[in-house]
């Protein structure tokens, strides 16, 4: 039981640190996102920019701050760049299907901010993976 609470207990750890790179690459996406959306673009393409940008910075803080790296850093970084855009047709999907609702429309902010949060636990397992060769295991 002690063990299971220490894989449990390091998983938990990792992920804070990942939400915590996270967040940096969260709020370069959903700054230029608002910022966009706002003044320049359409919600959908609004956010293929943003997120886009985002993907870069999260790459970086991950390779540094959170995962192992396990393989070459460009099969890494190829694989990670493959999860990001999974990534962001899942994004772009619930911003396209929530703008269609008026109330989601006119909060952007609430559209962009459900988009995130969804997609947080999926980047988490398909990222660590390729940093890793881990998906659900906790060694």
């Amino acid at each position: 039981m002690n063990s299971l609470f220490q894989k449990l207990l390091k998983l938990f750890v990792l992920q804070v640190r990942f939400a915590l790179s996270g967040l940096v690459a969260t709020s370069v996406d959903y700054g230029l996102y608002l910022l966009l959306v706002h003044r320049v673009l359409a919600p959908v393409p609004a956010n293929v920019v943003s997120y886009s940008i985002a993907v870069g910075v999260n790459f970086i803080l991950q390779r540094r701050f959170v995962f192992q790296l396990q393989r070459p850093g460009y099969q890494a970084f190829l694989l990670s760049i493959l999860v990001s855009i999974g990534g962001l047709g899942i994004s772009s999907g619930i911003i396209f299907l929530l703008s269609s609702q008026p109330f989601f429309n006119e909060r952007q902010y609430i559209t962009k901010l459900l988009a995130t949060g969804i997609v947080f636990f999926y980047n988490f397992f398909l990222k660590r993976l390729a940093f890793e060769k881990k998906l659900f295991n906790v060694d």
